[in-house]
């Protein structure tokens, strides 16, 4: 079972979510906040799995609450809702830790499925705009830098093609296609390529291949 805890200043917003997800069966919401300053309290006495986060609330808004929870010991997965497409706090929170965004008019199939990929590590960006996340953040070619050289000198050459296709904002079944290899292979691969580069989520690892120059 995985514990739900729905953070969002509209209660609209938050009943609407409720409704989604709360009649699956390996779903539990066991509490809401309506904004960040809440949310730790209810987070730290629930203990939830899953965090769904707005990112724009009164009092502290989502980005402030992210960067909060991943400084914690066992922070739960974040996935950030938005309105907004091409939110720069969407950004900046996926640099902070986030495991992924949504856009708050996901179909609710869509919506499912993004929860239960997040409870088990896997990233979740909203096909719509993932390109154009990855894009912002990485801003382009940049001068190399050795730190982020010898980071990337961990993976092997097969996780390092894997982790340039991920920068190129490509998703997995992409990269499989490109690289003639299985989704479930691919996966694998970037399961392994953010344990060795302390990684969070796509962004970030699209951020070192772009300092080391790869881009």
């Amino acid at each position: 079972m995985t514990r739900l805890v729905i953070v969002d200043d509209d209660a609209m917003v938050r009943t609407g979510l409720r409704l989604i997800l709360g009649g699956e069966p390996d779903f539990d919401i066991v509490g809401e906040a309506e904004d960040g300053l809440r949310a730790m309290d209810v987070i730290r006495d629930l203990r939830p799995d899953v965090v769904l986060l707005d990112i724009r609330m009164p009092n502290q808004d989502g980005l402030t609450t992210t960067e909060l929870l991943r400084a914690q010991p066992g922070p739960p997965r974040i996935l950030v809702l938005t309105t907004f497409d091409a939110d720069d706090m969407v950004l900046r929170a996926l640099r902070l830790g986030a495991d992924g965004f949504l856009l708050k008019d996901t179909p609710p199939p869509r919506m499912i499925e993004a929860v239960r990929a997040v409870a088990t590590g896997e990233p979740v960006l909203s096909p719509s705009v993932a390109r154009q996340v990855i894009a912002a953040a990485t801003g382009g070619p940049g001068p190399a830098l050795p730190q982020a050289r010898e980071e990337l000198g961990r993976l092997t050459e097969r996780e390092l093609e894997v982790a340039v296709e991920v920068a190129h904002g490509r998703s997995n079944a992409e990269i499989a296609e490109r690289l003639y290899m299985s989704v479930a292979t691919v996966k694998a691969n970037i399961t392994r390529i953010f344990a060795k580069l302390g990684t969070d989520n796509r962004v970030q690892v699209a951020m070192k291949v772009r300092d080391a120059g790869l881009l």
